[in-house]
C-alpha cells in the first residue's frame, strides 16, 4: 500500500524555521512529482509548493515565496520543505501528495495529486 509520511511539524515562535519532511511507504518517490499543501481551520486547503519528478521545475505560492524553499533528495527517498521567517499565518495542517502524473506546468492544486499524507501540525505563535 502506497503511503506518505509528513514530519518535522511544531510550535516555533514568529521568524523561526522548520523543515518539514516527507517520505514514502511502499514506494519510491524518484517517480512522482510531489506537492505541499496546508489547510488552516475553518479555510479550505491550498498549495503551498510543489516539485517536479526530476526535481528540474518547483513552485510556491506568492504567500510563502521567499521563505520556504522546497527539494528532493532521491537517494533519501524524502521531499523536503523548508519554512523560514514563520508567520503566525503559516499556522496549519501540512500535507504532502504524490502523482506519477506530471504534467510540466506548476502542480499546485489538490485534485492533481492521487496520494496523500496524514498531515503535520504547524503553529507559529509567541
Amino acid at each position: 500500500q502506497l503511503q506518505l509520511v509528513e514530519s518535522g511539524g511544531g510550535l516555533v515562535q514568529p521568524g523561526g524555521s522548520l523543515r518539514l519532511s516527507c517520505t514514502a511507504s511502499g514506494f519510491t518517490l524518484n517517480y512522482y512529482a510531489i506537492g505541499w499543501f496546508r489547510q488552516a481551520p475553518g479555510k479550505e486547503r491550498e498549495g503551498v509548493s510543489c516539485i517536479s519528478l526530476y526535481g528540474d521545475s518547483s513552485n510556491y505560492a506568492e504567500a510563502v515565496k521567499g521563505r520556504f524553499t522546497i527539494s528532493r533528495d532521491n537517494a533519501e527517498n524524502t521531499v523536503y520543505l523548508q519554512m523560514n521567517s514563520l508567520k503566525p499565518e503559516d499556522t496549519a495542517v501540512y500535507y504532502c501528495a504524490a502523482t506519477s502524473h506530471d504534467s510540466g506546468y506548476p502542480m499546485m492544486r489538490a485534485y492533481e495529486y492521487d496520494y496523500w499524507g496524514q498531515g503535520t501540525q504547524v503553529t507559529v505563535s509567541s
